[in-house]
């Protein structure tokens, strides 16, 4: 299990712990998640329940001491057979992760929160440094995911979101998802209307990005696991 020490005053005696999601998890996450994203309707336990038996090697959670302030959510796609133009609810089945596809070589990233009141503490970077462990331990080719862009609605008046993005590639303005996706070592691959129409924060947008691993082996096949894997 990795662990990491947080980098605020008032934090830093307290250690980040990431492992994989519990049944006994989901009522705490769902009122994170109704804290995090005010605009959209949180996630149901029946949601997070087919989540879990569907992959349940692919949902984590980050904890600073027993208390969760994290969750990362994803599948095993194959990717081919999906067009670059897609949306959040096609993709993951409206959350529940039907589309999982146990024989693909992808994880697609469906989800991530961290409790908006730790952030820039690490609890990110944890559970994107667990999403890459996961990925090789399973022997997937890469790590795909459609982020928000929450920091283009301070600019939608200014430029599209096509001269927004770029900005944020040439480093002449920040996006809270997009440049710390970039700082994770996912690459930008373009823009994808009307992923998440509800997130007017993004205004429907999402930044297709993908981080490849650099340990796929493709003499060998998806590894199936079971248990905890991290």
């Amino acid at each position: 299990m990795n662990t990491t020490k947080a980098h605020t005053p008032e934090t830093k005696t307290r250690r980040v712990t990431v492992r994989h999601t519990r049944a006994q998890d989901v009522p705490r996450l769902i009122e994170l998640q109704r804290r995090t994203y005010t605009m959209i309707e949180p996630w149901s336990e029946a949601k997070f329940a087919n989540q879990l038996e569907v992959f349940p090697q692919g949902q984590i959670v980050a904890e600073i001491n027993g208390r969760i302030v994290g969750t990362a959510s994803s599948l095993v796609v194959m990717w081919d057979e999906w067009p670059v133009e897609h949306s959040w609810a096609e993709i993951t089945g409206s959350g529940r992760f039907d589309p999982h596809t146990p024989h693909g070589r992808t994880l697609y990233g469906a989800e991530v929160f961290v409790d908006s009141s730790l952030r820039g503490i690490g609890v990110g970077r944890e559970l994107y440094r667990a999403r890459r462990r996961i990925c090789r331990a399973l022997n997937l080719r890469r790590i795909i995911a459609c982020g928000r862009l929450p920091g283009y609605a301070t600019h939608a008046g200014e430029m599209d979101i096509d001269l927004y993005c770029k900005k944020v590639l040439w480093g002449d303005l920040t996006d809270p998802v997009l440049s710390f996706q970039l700082h994770e070592g996912f690459r930008y691959c373009g823009v994808v209307p009307g992923y998440l129409p509800e997130d007017t924060e993004s205004a429907g947008y999402a930044s297709l990005i993908v981080w490849l691993n650099r340990m796929y082996d493709s003499s060998r096949p998806t590894h199936v696991a079971e248990g905890d894997i991290l």
